[in-house]
């Protein structure tokens, strides 16, 4: 069973930056999960911000592409979200997955193992 927490949620003002933490286990298994950061507003579906495989092949949502960078690091069993140049849109609460896999078209499918999430607002 994979679990993950996430952490570096906070209030920005816009066009600035945040970075957020997903700290996973079991430590053993880490190098080998595919990850994934999801985003969700209040009546809306969850969507899929970013994700990496364990080969480190990464997937922007073209909303973010050019400001959201997603990597891991398997010596702490970690990976992060860089979110820079934000906007008042990129509010919301942001969700850690672990263990998805990529699809045949390249896209990551979450598995069940999801953390309570971490608001990130961006507002003057």
């Amino acid at each position: 069973q994979v679990q993950v927490v996430e952490s570096g949620g906070g209030l920005v003002l816009p066009g600035g930056s945040l970075n957020l933490s997903c700290l996973c286990s079991p430590e053993s298994m880490f190098s080998l999960y595919h990850m994934g950061w999801y985003r969700q507003i209040p009546g809306n579906r969850r969507e899929l911000v970013a994700a990496i495989s364990s080969d480190e092949r990464r997937f922007y949502a073209d909303s973010v592409k050019g400001r959201f960078t997603i990597s891991r690091d398997n010596t702490k069993n970690t990976f992060f979200l860089e979110m820079n140049s934000l906007k008042p849109e990129d509010t919301a609460v942001y969700y850690c997955n672990g263990g998805g896999y990529f699809s045949g078209a390249g896209s990551y499918v979450p598995s069940t193992y999801w953390g309570r999430g971490t608001q990130v607002t961006v507002s003057s």
